[in-house]
């Protein structure tokens, strides 16, 4: 019995062993399959804090929780097993997919563009969409409903990029990795939008230190500095995270055409980045980048541009005519249940 005990302890001991070993592997792979999304994790740290500017600070943190939540179930109830889904039995419908949401990102970012140059014209636009809103209880649920519409778009490329890395194998790891990647995420990005908008309340705390050592003078420079420079921070991120919007919509537009065979303008921008690159050498990753990122912002720009009249003169009208039909529909249902 006592030869049997050890044994079996042996095997468990192994089987341990095989488990942490099982377990280091996703967290290496859940932490390069989220490296390669960074792009758009930080374009999702950008785009958030602009959803809660006009509310007062007691609503900040909770429209952010609101929106963390709503993050979480998009990349873990709908977007994990969609994405296993497609990957096994319709993996040609995700370039498609993305490219749609790529569409729906230059939208939204050159709509923000439109208010500013156009502010008449983007009122209009937005009266005639008020249709194919969510019935909104207020504002703040109409900004909560719009900045998870705009997660989905990111979290669905997130989860894209990291399925893509993820190496082939079971759908147990690939769902485990994917899970790992999506919470991770999620709680990098909120926690870092958090801190963001809540850095001048911290500001206004350290103000007030009434200390007289050099430690007091200290604190209250510092929160001075945060109380004065984070609206001007705030405004810089909100370009930030709109340009991020155009040019990460863009980039996957591009890709996706590439993967149709439509090169042009993936090879356009690649080589204007390489040329830019030799030309000045000393900061060849740099300004590889940027010019990349402006080739891909101006693709965002023309495809912007096209989907405004066509989201206000085809999708709204269809859209609208869609949700006329269900009072119809229900009061037809209504009047055969009492029949």
């Amino acid at each position: 019995m006592s030869v049997g005990l050890i044994a079996l302890l042996d095997d468990i001991a192994a089987l341990a062993k095989v488990a942490a070993a099982s377990l280091d592997d996703i967290a290496g792979q859940a932490a390069k399959a989220g490296a390669k999304a960074a792009g758009v994790v930080i374009d999702d740290a950008a785009v958030t804090p602009r959803y809660v500017t006009g509310f007062s600070a007691a609503r900040e943190l909770p429209i952010i929780g609101k929106i963390a939540l709503g993050s979480l179930k998009n990349k873990l109830l709908i977007l994990l097993p969609a994405a296993l889904i497609l990957s096994l039995v319709a993996p040609q419908a995700i370039t498609p997919l993305l490219m749609i949401g790529g569409l729906y990102l230059c939208y939204e970012g050159v709509e923000k563009v439109y208010a500013l140059v156009l502010p008449h014209a983007a009122h209009a636009h937005e009266t005639a969409l008020e249709t194919t809103s969510l019935d909104a209880k207020s504002v703040e649920d109409q900004k909560v409903a719009g900045a998870i519409k705009t997660d989905f778009i990111l979290s669905a490329e997130i989860m894209a990029i990291t399925l893509a890395a993820v190496p082939s194998g079971s759908m147990f790891t690939q769902a485990l990795i994917l899970a790992v990647v999506g919470l991770g995420i999620t709680v990098l990005v909120y926690g870092g939008v958090a801190l963001i908008v809540k850095a001048d309340d911290l500001g206004l705390m350290l103000a007030r230190v009434r200390t007289a050592s050099a430690m007091g003078a200290f604190s209250r420079a510092i929160g001075k500095g945060l109380v004065t420079g984070m609206p001007y921070f705030l405004k810089v991120l909100g370009i930030v995270g709109t340009a991020a919007m155009i040019w990460v919509g863009g980039g996957i537009i591009v890709h996706g055409l590439e993967a149709y065979g439509i090169g042009g303008p993936a090879h356009l921008i690649h080589d204007a980045g390489e040329a830019t690159a030799h030309a000045i050498p000393v900061l060849a990753s740099v300004l590889r980048w940027i010019v990349e990122a402006a080739g891909a912002g101006i693709v965002g720009i023309v495809a912007g541009l096209i989907a405004i009249p066509v989201a206000g003169y085809a999708v709204s009208p269809i859209w609208r005519y869609l949700k006329s039909l269900l009072p119809r529909r229900r009061k037809e249902a209504l009047a055969d249940g009492k029949k």
